[in-house]
């Protein structure tokens, strides 16, 4: 284990787990055998992550955060407080015949579920199986997510749909009504001026324009002075 990790004398961490330089974990986490976390992470306390978890860099997971089996969570994600992730859309504890305890092993019913870069989920969610929620996307708080999040997108509610997207820096870009078509278009952040199209629901970063690669330098150096 990297001297420069930081673990809380109350937290449990299995045998196999993986911790990248710079990460913390705070009291009463639980982590898993086989799970891996990258560099500057954060776990806050009572969080449980489950075996075999992967975690990239630089993720914020706050308190009491249940992570289950068949989760990856890629780099500078937020895992907000009191979200649960599942992997199963038909639990069952025993057998028929109620004779007998499943095993908790994954099996054929086992599900995967991918949080890509930089997304976040709000405080207390519960994130449902078999789905990917998309690069930079947002969660509303308290949102139970059945189905995929496009990248960019703002989500909410039971079950969450998309209300609208978001910049990289995490200011709303427009809004809309759920289920109304979502209008093409190019726009621009109000909070740090990255550019963006709409089409067809996607919402694209113009990654080719060498002024929207600038103002990303920009928010990015003014993150790292702030």
């Amino acid at each position: 284990m990297d001297s420069n990790v930081r673990i809380h004398a109350t937290a449990l961490i299995e045998e196999g787990v993986q911790l990248g330089r710079g990460t913390a974990i705070w009291d009463n986490v639980h982590i898993r055998h086989g799970s891996q976390l990258g560099v500057q992470c954060t776990v806050g306390e009572k969080t449980h992550i489950a075996y075999d978890v992967q975690i990239g860099n630089r993720v914020k997971i706050n308190a009491m955060v249940y992570i289950c089996f068949g989760v990856t969570i890629e780099d500078g994600v937020m895992v907000s407080a009191g979200t649960i992730f599942t992997n199963d859309r038909f639990p069952r504890a025993t057998t028929p015949d109620l004779l007998k305890l499943r095993s908790s092993e994954p099996d054929e019913a086992t599900q995967q579920t991918l949080v890509a870069e930089g997304a976040t989920i709000g405080a207390g969610c519960v994130i449902g199986s078999n789905l990917r929620i998309g690069r930079f996307a947002m969660v509303g708080m308290g949102s139970v997510v059945t189905r995929s999040v496009p990248d960019f997108h703002l989500v909410f509610g039971n079950p969450a749909r998309s209300v609208g997207c978001v910049c990289r820096c995490g200011e709303p870009l427009c809004r809309w009504n759920p289920g109304e078509k979502i209008p093409d278009g190019s726009i621009a952040c109000t909070g740090c001026g990255l550019r963006y199209l709409i089409e067809n629901g996607n919402v694209i970063e113009f990654s080719d324009s060498e002024t929207s690669k600038d103002l990303l330098h920009a928010v990015v150096n003014k993150a790292g002075d702030a």
